[in-house]
Protein backbone atom coordinates (compact mmCIF):
# COMPACT_ATOMS: atom_id res chain seq x y z
CA UNK A 1 0.00 0.00 0.00
CA UNK A 2 0.82 3.88 -0.87
CA UNK A 3 0.76 6.81 1.21
CA UNK A 4 1.11 10.01 -0.62
CA UNK A 5 0.97 13.08 1.53
CA UNK A 6 -1.63 16.30 0.01
CA UNK A 7 0.18 19.65 0.11
CA UNK A 8 -2.16 20.24 2.90
CA UNK A 9 -0.64 20.24 5.90
CA UNK A 10 -3.77 19.54 8.36
CA UNK A 11 -5.33 17.43 5.97
CA UNK A 12 -5.42 13.21 6.23
CA UNK A 13 -2.72 11.60 4.31
CA UNK A 14 -4.23 9.23 1.39
CA UNK A 15 -4.07 5.89 1.68
CA UNK A 16 -4.73 3.61 -1.34
CA UNK A 17 -7.23 1.00 -0.90
CA UNK A 18 -7.93 -2.72 -2.60
CA UNK A 19 -11.10 -2.98 -3.66
CA UNK A 20 -12.50 -6.59 -4.42
CA UNK A 21 -13.89 -5.80 -8.47
CA UNK A 22 -15.42 -9.31 -8.42
CA UNK A 23 -18.04 -8.11 -5.08
CA UNK A 24 -17.53 -3.88 -5.64
CA UNK A 25 -17.27 -4.05 -9.72
CA UNK A 26 -18.77 -0.45 -9.14
CA UNK A 27 -16.03 0.75 -6.75
CA UNK A 28 -13.33 -0.64 -7.70
CA UNK A 29 -12.47 1.62 -10.61
CA UNK A 30 -14.27 5.23 -11.57
CA UNK A 31 -16.85 5.20 -14.22
CA UNK A 32 -15.22 6.20 -17.58
CA UNK A 33 -16.54 10.03 -18.06
CA UNK A 34 -16.57 12.18 -20.95
CA UNK A 35 -13.83 15.33 -19.93
CA UNK A 36 -16.42 17.42 -20.94
CA UNK A 37 -19.43 16.14 -18.63
CA UNK A 38 -16.25 15.32 -16.02
CA UNK A 39 -15.39 19.57 -16.27
CA UNK A 40 -19.42 20.38 -15.72
CA UNK A 41 -19.45 18.42 -12.50
CA UNK A 42 -16.57 20.11 -11.59
CA UNK A 43 -17.87 23.60 -12.33
CA UNK A 44 -21.07 22.55 -10.12
CA UNK A 45 -19.62 21.10 -7.32
CA UNK A 46 -17.17 24.30 -7.24
CA UNK A 47 -19.61 26.61 -7.02
CA UNK A 48 -21.95 24.74 -4.89
CA UNK A 49 -19.19 24.51 -2.29
CA UNK A 50 -18.10 27.84 -2.61
CA UNK A 51 -21.28 29.29 -1.12
CA UNK A 52 -20.83 26.20 1.89
CA UNK A 53 -19.92 26.24 5.66
CA UNK A 54 -17.62 23.64 4.80
CA UNK A 55 -13.98 23.76 4.41
CA UNK A 56 -13.21 21.13 1.14
CA UNK A 57 -9.34 20.33 0.88
CA UNK A 58 -8.01 19.36 -1.93
CA UNK A 59 -4.24 17.35 -2.94
CA UNK A 60 -3.21 20.25 -4.23
CA UNK A 61 -3.51 22.33 -1.06
CA UNK A 62 -6.22 24.75 -2.68
CA UNK A 63 -9.38 24.89 -0.45
CA UNK A 64 -13.26 25.51 -1.16
CA UNK A 65 -16.27 26.86 0.92
CA UNK A 66 -16.75 29.08 3.84
CA UNK A 67 -14.99 27.54 6.63
CA UNK A 68 -16.78 24.72 8.56
CA UNK A 69 -16.33 20.94 9.01
CA UNK A 70 -13.26 19.65 6.79
CA UNK A 71 -14.00 17.07 4.25
CA UNK A 72 -10.46 16.26 2.26
CA UNK A 73 -10.65 14.93 -1.25
CA UNK A 74 -7.99 12.74 -2.09
CA UNK A 75 -8.11 12.11 -5.58
CA UNK A 76 -10.38 15.14 -7.22
CA UNK A 77 -10.16 13.49 -10.93
CA UNK A 78 -11.88 10.26 -9.28
CA UNK A 79 -14.29 12.29 -7.18
CA UNK A 80 -15.90 14.66 -10.00
CA UNK A 81 -15.84 11.45 -12.29
CA UNK A 82 -18.10 9.72 -9.86
CA UNK A 83 -20.10 12.44 -9.39
CA UNK A 84 -20.65 13.45 -12.43
CA UNK A 85 -21.26 9.86 -13.63
CA UNK A 86 -23.53 8.91 -10.84
CA UNK A 87 -24.63 11.89 -8.92
CA UNK A 88 -25.11 10.57 -5.61
CA UNK A 89 -24.52 7.39 -5.74
CA UNK A 90 -21.14 8.23 -7.08
CA UNK A 91 -20.54 10.22 -3.92
CA UNK A 92 -21.04 7.33 -1.88
CA UNK A 93 -18.78 5.05 -3.98
CA UNK A 94 -16.47 7.17 -3.81
CA UNK A 95 -16.12 7.41 0.15
CA UNK A 96 -16.85 3.29 -0.26
CA UNK A 97 -13.20 3.70 -2.57
CA UNK A 98 -11.18 5.64 -0.18
CA UNK A 99 -11.07 8.72 -2.81
CA UNK A 100 -12.62 10.95 0.18
CA UNK A 101 -12.44 11.42 3.70
CA UNK A 102 -13.22 14.25 6.33
CA UNK A 103 -12.38 14.36 10.12
CA UNK A 104 -15.98 14.32 11.38
CA UNK A 105 -18.03 12.69 8.61
CA UNK A 106 -21.32 13.47 10.41
CA UNK A 107 -20.62 17.09 10.52
CA UNK A 108 -19.33 17.52 7.41
CA UNK A 109 -23.09 15.80 5.74
CA UNK A 110 -24.58 17.41 8.01
CA UNK A 111 -23.87 20.82 5.91
CA UNK A 112 -24.67 19.17 2.62
CA UNK A 113 -27.77 17.66 4.23
CA UNK A 114 -29.16 20.44 5.18
CA UNK A 115 -28.19 22.67 1.95
CA UNK A 116 -29.55 19.56 -0.28
CA UNK A 117 -31.53 21.80 -1.96
CA UNK A 118 -29.16 24.15 -3.19
CA UNK A 119 -26.29 21.48 -4.50
CA UNK A 120 -27.89 21.78 -7.76
CA UNK A 121 -28.56 24.46 -10.11
CA UNK A 122 -32.77 24.54 -10.68
CA UNK A 123 -32.09 24.40 -14.61
CA UNK A 124 -30.30 20.92 -13.90
CA UNK A 125 -32.65 20.04 -10.97
CA UNK A 126 -35.82 20.95 -14.04
CA UNK A 127 -33.74 18.02 -15.89
CA UNK A 128 -33.23 15.56 -13.40
CA UNK A 129 -35.38 12.72 -15.18
CA UNK A 130 -33.17 12.84 -17.99
CA UNK A 131 -29.41 12.82 -15.76
CA UNK A 132 -30.89 10.80 -12.60
CA UNK A 133 -30.62 7.09 -12.10
CA UNK A 134 -34.00 5.23 -12.73
CA UNK A 135 -34.83 2.77 -9.70
CA UNK A 136 -34.23 -0.61 -11.38
CA UNK A 137 -37.25 -2.61 -12.11
CA UNK A 138 -36.60 -5.86 -10.40
CA UNK A 139 -36.18 -4.00 -7.10
CA UNK A 140 -39.76 -3.13 -6.96
CA UNK A 141 -41.78 -4.40 -3.79
CA UNK A 142 -43.99 -7.09 -5.41
CA UNK A 143 -44.17 -10.02 -2.75
CA UNK A 144 -41.14 -11.83 -4.22
CA UNK A 145 -39.48 -8.93 -4.47
CA UNK A 146 -39.66 -7.84 -1.49
CA UNK A 147 -38.17 -10.84 -0.21
CA UNK A 148 -35.15 -10.21 -2.36
CA UNK A 149 -34.95 -6.52 -1.00
CA UNK A 150 -35.05 -7.61 2.68
CA UNK A 151 -32.96 -10.62 2.65
CA UNK A 152 -29.99 -8.07 1.14
CA UNK A 153 -30.26 -5.90 4.30
CA UNK A 154 -31.57 -8.11 7.04
CA UNK A 155 -29.92 -11.72 6.22
CA UNK A 156 -26.44 -10.51 6.16
CA UNK A 157 -25.58 -11.89 9.45
CA UNK A 158 -27.46 -11.70 12.92
CA UNK A 159 -23.74 -11.61 14.26
CA UNK A 160 -23.10 -7.91 12.38
CA UNK A 161 -25.97 -6.45 13.47
CA UNK A 162 -25.44 -7.75 17.17
CA UNK A 163 -21.85 -6.18 17.53
CA UNK A 164 -23.45 -2.50 16.99
CA UNK A 165 -26.91 -2.78 18.56
CA UNK A 166 -27.13 -3.07 22.24
CA UNK A 167 -28.79 -5.90 24.16
CA UNK A 168 -32.59 -5.26 22.76
CA UNK A 169 -31.90 -5.86 18.95
CA UNK A 170 -33.85 -3.03 18.42
CA UNK A 171 -32.98 -1.48 15.10
CA UNK A 172 -34.95 1.96 14.88
CA UNK A 173 -34.88 5.10 16.61
CA UNK A 174 -34.55 4.91 20.72
CA UNK A 175 -36.59 7.68 23.33
CA UNK A 176 -34.33 8.97 25.27
CA UNK A 177 -35.05 11.49 28.47
CA UNK A 178 -32.27 13.53 27.67
CA UNK A 179 -29.24 14.66 25.72
CA UNK A 180 -26.25 13.67 25.14
CA UNK A 181 -27.43 10.33 25.31
CA UNK A 182 -25.23 7.19 26.68
CA UNK A 183 -24.85 3.61 25.69
CA UNK A 184 -25.81 2.62 29.41
CA UNK A 185 -29.08 4.49 28.64
CA UNK A 186 -29.86 2.99 25.07
CA UNK A 187 -31.63 -0.54 25.67
CA UNK A 188 -34.31 1.79 28.09
CA UNK A 189 -34.37 4.14 25.46
CA UNK A 190 -35.46 1.17 23.10
CA UNK A 191 -38.04 0.33 25.82
CA UNK A 192 -39.19 3.55 26.08
CA UNK A 193 -39.83 3.61 22.46
CA UNK A 194 -41.80 0.11 22.10
CA UNK A 195 -43.95 0.64 25.29
CA UNK A 196 -45.07 4.10 24.14
CA UNK A 197 -46.05 2.37 21.05
CA UNK A 198 -47.76 -0.26 22.66
CA UNK A 199 -49.79 2.29 25.23
CA UNK A 200 -51.01 4.12 21.94
CA UNK A 201 -52.20 1.28 20.59
CA UNK A 202 -53.53 0.05 23.80
CA UNK A 203 -51.95 -3.28 24.17
CA UNK A 204 -52.64 -5.47 27.62
CA UNK A 205 -54.15 -8.64 28.65
CA UNK A 206 -55.61 -10.38 26.39
CA UNK A 207 -54.97 -7.88 22.87
CA UNK A 208 -54.73 -9.61 19.48
CA UNK A 209 -51.75 -8.44 17.95
CA UNK A 210 -50.57 -7.94 14.53
CA UNK A 211 -46.88 -7.12 14.37
CA UNK A 212 -45.87 -6.08 10.53
CA UNK A 213 -42.17 -6.09 10.72
CA UNK A 214 -40.76 -8.34 13.48
CA UNK A 215 -36.80 -7.09 13.50
CA UNK A 216 -35.72 -9.23 16.18
CA UNK A 217 -38.31 -9.37 18.42
CA UNK A 218 -37.99 -7.20 21.19
CA UNK A 219 -41.71 -5.55 20.44
CA UNK A 220 -43.19 -8.91 20.37
CA UNK A 221 -41.72 -9.97 24.07
CA UNK A 222 -42.54 -6.71 25.34
CA UNK A 223 -46.65 -7.20 24.03
CA UNK A 224 -46.52 -10.81 24.89
CA UNK A 225 -45.22 -9.83 28.57
CA UNK A 226 -48.47 -7.71 28.92
CA UNK A 227 -50.42 -10.64 28.16
CA UNK A 228 -51.28 -9.68 24.50
CA UNK A 229 -51.28 -12.89 21.84
CA UNK A 230 -48.85 -11.89 18.99
CA UNK A 231 -48.80 -12.82 15.63
CA UNK A 232 -45.42 -11.16 13.98
CA UNK A 233 -44.66 -10.80 10.10
CA UNK A 234 -41.10 -10.79 8.36
CA UNK A 235 -39.50 -12.11 5.58
CA UNK A 236 -35.90 -12.66 6.94
CA UNK A 237 -35.26 -16.14 7.78
CA UNK A 238 -32.30 -14.81 9.75
CA UNK A 239 -34.93 -12.74 11.93
CA UNK A 240 -37.27 -15.05 12.09
CA UNK A 241 -34.60 -18.11 13.35
CA UNK A 242 -33.64 -15.71 16.21
CA UNK A 243 -36.57 -14.19 17.17
CA UNK A 244 -38.13 -17.42 17.75
CA UNK A 245 -35.21 -18.56 20.00
CA UNK A 246 -35.46 -15.53 22.34
CA UNK A 247 -39.27 -15.83 22.62
CA UNK A 248 -38.30 -19.61 23.47
CA UNK A 249 -36.12 -18.62 25.81
CA UNK A 250 -38.33 -16.17 28.02
CA UNK A 251 -40.80 -18.57 27.79
CA UNK A 252 -43.52 -16.74 25.53
CA UNK A 253 -43.74 -19.65 22.26
CA UNK A 254 -47.56 -19.75 23.67
CA UNK A 255 -47.82 -16.03 23.05
CA UNK A 256 -46.29 -15.23 20.07
CA UNK A 257 -46.14 -16.70 16.89
CA UNK A 258 -43.34 -15.14 14.16
CA UNK A 259 -44.46 -16.13 10.62
CA UNK A 260 -41.99 -15.89 7.65
CA UNK A 261 -45.16 -13.80 5.11
CA UNK A 262 -45.57 -10.83 3.48
CA UNK A 263 -47.62 -8.05 5.05
CA UNK A 264 -50.51 -8.78 1.89
CA UNK A 265 -50.52 -12.36 2.85
CA UNK A 266 -51.88 -11.60 6.48
CA UNK A 267 -54.94 -12.81 7.71
CA UNK A 268 -57.03 -12.95 10.69
CA UNK A 269 -58.43 -9.55 12.40
CA UNK A 270 -56.64 -7.55 15.21
CA UNK A 271 -57.47 -5.46 18.49
CA UNK A 272 -54.23 -3.45 17.85
CA UNK A 273 -51.35 -3.21 15.02
CA UNK A 274 -47.78 -2.43 15.64
CA UNK A 275 -45.42 -1.35 12.66
CA UNK A 276 -42.33 0.15 13.80
CA UNK A 277 -39.83 1.37 10.40
CA UNK A 278 -41.70 -0.89 8.27
CA UNK A 279 -43.66 1.69 5.31
CA UNK A 280 -40.06 2.71 4.65
CA UNK A 281 -39.02 -0.62 2.91
CA UNK A 282 -43.15 -0.52 0.68
CA UNK A 283 -42.25 1.58 -1.79
CA UNK A 284 -44.39 4.18 -3.13
CA UNK A 285 -46.32 1.69 -5.38
CA UNK A 286 -47.31 0.06 -2.71
CA UNK A 287 -48.25 1.87 0.11
CA UNK A 288 -51.82 1.87 -0.76
CA UNK A 289 -51.60 -1.70 -0.29
CA UNK A 290 -49.52 -1.64 2.97
CA UNK A 291 -52.17 1.51 4.61
CA UNK A 292 -55.30 -0.97 2.96
CA UNK A 293 -53.53 -4.29 5.10
CA UNK A 294 -53.95 -2.10 7.94
CA UNK A 295 -57.19 -1.07 7.29
CA UNK A 296 -58.54 -4.75 6.38
CA UNK A 297 -57.01 -6.81 9.44
CA UNK A 298 -57.77 -3.83 12.07
CA UNK A 299 -61.00 -4.72 13.97
CA UNK A 300 -63.73 -2.15 14.98
CA UNK A 301 -62.46 -0.01 17.20
CA UNK A 302 -58.96 -1.16 16.45
CA UNK A 303 -55.80 0.94 16.72
CA UNK A 304 -52.44 0.84 14.78
CA UNK A 305 -49.59 2.26 16.17
CA UNK A 306 -46.41 3.37 13.17
CA UNK A 307 -42.73 4.20 13.87
CA UNK A 308 -42.31 5.69 10.41
CA UNK A 309 -38.81 7.98 9.26
CA UNK A 310 -40.16 10.78 6.82
CA UNK A 311 -38.42 13.54 4.51
CA UNK A 312 -39.93 16.69 3.16
CA UNK A 313 -42.67 16.20 0.36
CA UNK A 314 -41.30 17.94 -2.21
CA UNK A 315 -37.67 15.87 -2.05
CA UNK A 316 -40.03 12.93 -1.78
CA UNK A 317 -41.85 13.57 -5.08
CA UNK A 318 -38.56 14.75 -6.78
CA UNK A 319 -36.69 11.29 -5.66
CA UNK A 320 -39.65 8.86 -5.57
CA UNK A 321 -38.30 7.27 -9.06
CA UNK A 322 -34.26 8.06 -8.85
CA UNK A 323 -32.14 5.24 -7.70
CA UNK A 324 -30.16 6.43 -5.02
CA UNK A 325 -26.76 5.05 -2.70
CA UNK A 326 -28.96 4.10 0.26
CA UNK A 327 -31.24 1.88 -2.43
CA UNK A 328 -28.05 0.44 -4.56
CA UNK A 329 -25.82 -0.58 -1.29
CA UNK A 330 -28.42 -0.70 1.75
CA UNK A 331 -31.80 -1.02 1.21
CA UNK A 332 -33.17 -1.91 -2.20
CA UNK A 333 -36.58 -0.47 -3.30
CA UNK A 334 -36.95 1.53 -0.26
CA UNK A 335 -38.58 5.00 -0.11
CA UNK A 336 -38.84 7.50 2.62
CA UNK A 337 -42.39 8.48 2.72
CA UNK A 338 -43.19 12.42 3.80
CA UNK A 339 -45.78 13.24 6.82
CA UNK A 340 -48.00 14.38 3.52
CA UNK A 341 -47.55 11.36 1.39
CA UNK A 342 -48.99 9.22 4.49
CA UNK A 343 -51.42 11.44 5.13
CA UNK A 344 -52.60 11.44 1.65
CA UNK A 345 -52.60 7.44 1.28
CA UNK A 346 -54.78 7.33 4.57
CA UNK A 347 -57.56 9.24 3.44
CA UNK A 348 -57.88 8.02 0.20
CA UNK A 349 -57.33 4.34 0.44
CA UNK A 350 -58.64 3.52 3.79
CA UNK A 351 -61.32 3.69 6.01
CA UNK A 352 -58.50 5.05 9.23
CA UNK A 353 -58.28 8.43 10.71
CA UNK A 354 -54.36 9.73 12.08
CA UNK A 355 -55.45 10.65 15.19
CA UNK A 356 -52.17 11.33 16.51
CA UNK A 357 -48.73 12.13 15.25
CA UNK A 358 -45.66 12.81 17.29
CA UNK A 359 -41.84 13.56 15.75
CA UNK A 360 -38.90 12.92 17.44
CA UNK A 361 -35.64 13.14 15.00
CA UNK A 362 -33.22 14.46 17.26
CA UNK A 363 -34.10 11.47 19.38
CA UNK A 364 -32.86 9.06 15.98
CA UNK A 365 -29.36 10.83 15.63
CA UNK A 366 -28.66 10.20 19.03
CA UNK A 367 -29.39 6.43 18.37
CA UNK A 368 -27.32 6.56 14.90
CA UNK A 369 -24.28 8.40 16.86
CA UNK A 370 -24.47 5.39 19.38
CA UNK A 371 -24.41 2.67 16.88
CA UNK A 372 -22.22 4.39 14.23
CA UNK A 373 -19.37 4.90 17.57
CA UNK A 374 -20.06 1.57 18.76
CA UNK A 375 -19.50 0.05 14.68
CA UNK A 376 -16.22 2.08 14.47
CA UNK A 377 -15.17 0.49 17.70
CA UNK A 378 -15.34 -2.78 16.86
CA UNK A 379 -14.38 -2.64 13.60
CA UNK A 380 -11.72 -5.37 13.97
CA UNK A 381 -14.59 -7.68 14.86
CA UNK A 382 -16.97 -6.53 12.00
CA UNK A 383 -13.61 -7.89 10.10
CA UNK A 384 -13.54 -11.02 11.65
CA UNK A 385 -16.84 -12.03 10.33
CA UNK A 386 -15.46 -11.73 7.17
CA UNK A 387 -16.65 -7.92 5.68
CA UNK A 388 -14.19 -6.52 4.27
CA UNK A 389 -13.12 -2.50 4.05
CA UNK A 390 -14.85 -1.64 1.63
CA UNK A 391 -17.66 -3.02 3.31
CA UNK A 392 -16.85 -1.50 6.28
CA UNK A 393 -16.30 1.90 4.91
CA UNK A 394 -19.79 1.61 3.31
CA UNK A 395 -21.16 0.60 6.70
CA UNK A 396 -19.82 3.72 8.21
CA UNK A 397 -20.94 6.26 5.12
CA UNK A 398 -24.57 4.78 5.60
CA UNK A 399 -24.66 5.35 9.51
CA UNK A 400 -23.02 8.74 9.37
CA UNK A 401 -25.29 9.86 6.33
CA UNK A 402 -28.19 8.73 8.26
CA UNK A 403 -27.10 10.33 11.76
CA UNK A 404 -26.49 13.50 9.30
CA UNK A 405 -30.11 13.68 7.77
CA UNK A 406 -31.89 14.25 11.00
CA UNK A 407 -29.16 16.33 12.25
CA UNK A 408 -29.67 18.34 9.84
CA UNK A 409 -33.84 17.92 10.08
CA UNK A 410 -33.63 16.36 6.43
CA UNK A 411 -35.29 12.87 7.80
CA UNK A 412 -37.47 13.22 10.75
CA UNK A 413 -39.53 10.12 12.36
CA UNK A 414 -43.03 10.24 13.74
CA UNK A 415 -44.75 7.90 15.75
CA UNK A 416 -48.65 7.38 14.41
CA UNK A 417 -51.83 6.55 15.48
CA UNK A 418 -54.54 5.25 13.76
CA UNK A 419 -57.66 4.53 15.04
CA UNK A 420 -60.81 2.69 13.14
CA UNK A 421 -64.28 3.67 13.82
CA UNK A 422 -66.41 1.13 15.91
CA UNK A 423 -68.92 -0.57 13.86
CA UNK A 424 -72.41 0.51 14.79
CA UNK A 425 -74.79 -1.69 17.15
Amino acid sequence: MTTVEPRSTDAVPFVTRAVDPARWPDVAAPPAASRARTALTEAVIRRALHRLPLHVRFPDGSALGRGGPALDVHDARSWYGRIGSRGLIGFGESYMAGEWDAPDPVAALTVLAGHAAELVPRPLQRLRSVWAQRQPWEQRNTPDGSRDNISHHYDLSNELFALFLDDTLSYSAALFRGFPATWDLLPAAQHRKIDRLLDLAEVEAGTRVLEIGTGWGELALRAAARGAHVTSLTLSREQRDLARRRIAAAGLTDRVDVELCDYREARGTYDAIVSVEMVEAVGAEFWPDYFRTLDDRLAPGGRAALQAITMPHERMLASRTTYTWIQKYIFPGGLLPSVEAVADTVRLHTGLTVARRDAYGAHYAETLRLWRERFTARADEVEALGFDETFRRMWTFYLAYSEAGFRSGYLDVQQYLLTKERSPR
